[in-house]
């Protein structure tokens, strides 16, 4: 991996041992021990409603406020402000303004690239499961999108917001191809007692009740899986088994219900069931996915709740704008394994594509099972597949085209200082050496190998920078829901049936299990890494 770099001063000899934290910073490391310790304490306050919520908000604030608050001033579409800039959201959005001029003589993205291959069987993670990446690639997919039309990584299709048009599509069009009109229904179809999306193909072809819809990389489908596709508003669904699966149960659950509110509501129409079922089943997404999702990902005593009430005071609620920034922490590759276990057998993960028949054929309950018992990959270098190493280079190339300030840029800008020696971000030798070799002067390292190659601090996933973009951004991305305003968080919104369906909703567990008519066994399905998991992958 050496490659000729120029001398640089802060070139050490790497040394065998824990991370080198003195450029974590006294007050980061502060307000981490007190949120990662003192666990008594933090569930004594939590028994407590009038604390926990005022905990709940100071803490989300402390968590937002870590970055400059929106609206930026900058988005792909120039170098200045503009009114243009401002407003026009079919550019990307940006943190930094882009540098003048790039270090010189960097690492072409493919060489880049070879930090992350995986080696051997890979390394798993002690804390999540494989359901893991596989939520946060569908959800994130409904609004960190490229603009299919162009392929310019300056330009975007996002509707900016968690809208869930991967399941109900991003258009007037594909929503209305995907609807029964009749009872606020999604079309489905029946297969040996368990519901499905429709096929989106026959014969190979997109049929033409579905021609509005658009997958990504379509012709890239084997042919013998293409009528395997599920018909879905999403233009990623088929990247790989997860997305599928969580496509599916969603899909249930607005089916299930529509059903609920057309019971209770005999005078309402078509539109109304299905718009507020539709709304109901957002905030339902933006509850699991923070206090389920959120609370896993972070290592803090203290779990915080959806309280729109509560958390809409801040300087931080502002229209939402996803950036180039979280798009590049979003791309987990090195959680994904190289092989899916399904029902006790290794399936490698190329076939997991677009095949939409293991999903069939396996059953929802069990799948999730499986994703459930199997150790997500170690987030970091080398521990990524080799099939998504061209998607690796392409991000390092992607930071570059957009002129990205450096991993140490965005360390200053989210309130970290410096690193000054690559120990400073990772205690293993081989990531020390790797970076040395490639770039030479920490001050050069791309924001997204850095990203990756900082290492976690104990009890955590991913390495602070990344968790605090991920903080800043999830955070104020889910939240600034127009749904969560208080004045709209209510039973005219949701109707009573809608708002009971949220507040009883708490987990995927919950979700599922009322979405397995079909099957009445229970399963385990966590995004940790569960005691029969560990049995099931200690066994394997």
């Amino acid at each position: 991996m050496t490659v000729t770099t120029r001398p640089s001063p802060t070139r050490t000899v790497p040394w065998t041992g824990a991370r080198d934290r003195s450029r974590d910073g006294l007050r980061n490391r502060f307000e981490t021990h007190l949120l990662t310790h003192y666990g008594p304490a933090w569930q004594a306050a939590q028994r407590s409603r009038w604390l926990q919520r005022r905990l709940n908000s100071k803490l989300t604030d402390l968590a937002v406020l870590k970055a400059p608050t929106r609206p930026d001033p900058l988005s792909t579409k120039a170098p200045y402000t503009s009114w243009d800039s401002l407003t026009d959201r079919s550019w990307v959005g940006r943190h930094l303004p882009p540098v003048a001029a790039p270090p010189k003589d960097l690492p072409a993205p493919e060489k880049v690239a070879e930090l992350f291959r995986r080696e051997g069987e890979g390394r798993p993670c002690t804390r999540s499961s494989a359901l893991l990446p596989a939520f946060a690639q569908w959800f994130t997919d409904g609004f960190l999108r490229g603009h299919a039309a162009t392929g310019d990584p300056r330009r975007t299709d996002s509707p900016h917001t968690l809208d869930m048009c991967q399941l109900y599509g991003d258009r007037e069009e594909v929503t209305a191809c995907l609807r029964t009109f009749e009872g606020g229904r999604l079309k489905s179809r029946i297969i040996d007692g368990a519901e499905f999306p429709p096929a989106l193909c026959a014969d190979g072809r997109i049929t033409d009740e579905f021609r509005s819809i658009r997958p990504v990389r379509f012709d890239e489908v084997p042919g013998e899986l293409l009528d395997t596709l599920f018909a879905c508003g999403g233009e990623r669904v088929h990247a790989h088994i997860g997305p599928m699966a969580l496509n599916v149960l969603f899909l249930r659950e607005h089916n299930r219900v529509a059903g609920l509110l057309a019971a209770a509501h005999p005078d309402w129409d078509d539109e109304r069931i299905f718009q507020t079922t539709r709304n109901t089943l957002i905030v339902l997404m933006i509850r699991v996915m923070l206090e389920e999702y959120i609370n896993h990902i972070t290592p803090y005593h203290f779990g915080f709740v959806l309280d729109p009430v509560r958390t809409d005071r801040g300087v931080w609620h502002r229209e939402n704008w996803a950036t180039i920034e979280f798009s590049l922490v979003y791309r987990w590759h090195s959680l994904i394994p190289s092989a899916y276990t399904i029902a006790g057998r290794p399936v490698p993960l190329a076939r997991t594509i677009a095949n939409g028949r293991l999903v069939v054929d396996r059953g929802l309950g069990p799948l999730f099972e499986d994703l459930s018992r199997q150790p997500a990959g170690l987030s970091g270098l080398f521990n990524t597949d080799e099939l998504l190493l061209p998607i690796e280079a392409h991000s390092v190339a992607v930071g570059r085209e957009l002129r990205l300030a450096s991993y140490n840029d965005y360390r200053a800008y989210y309130g970290f200082p410096r690193v000054t020696d690559p120990r400073q971000i990772s205690g293993d030798p081989r990531v020390q050496e790797a970076l040395l070799d490639l770039y030479g002067d920490v001050d050069a390292i791309d924001l997204y190998v850095g990203l990756f190659a900082e290492e976690p601090e104990p009890g955590a996933i991913f390495g602070r920078l990344l968790e605090r973009i991920i903080s800043v951004d999830a955070f104020s991305e889910a939240l600034n829901n127009p749904l969560l305003s208080p004045r709209l968080f209510g039973p005219d919104t949701f109707s009573p049936e809608g708002l009971r369906v949220v507040r009883e909703t708490r987990s995927f567990s919950d979700l599922v299990h009322r979405n397995l008519p079909e099957d009445k066994a229970r399963y385990d399905v966590s995004l940790g890494r569960t005691a029969a998991g560990a049995r099931a992958a200690a066994a394997r």
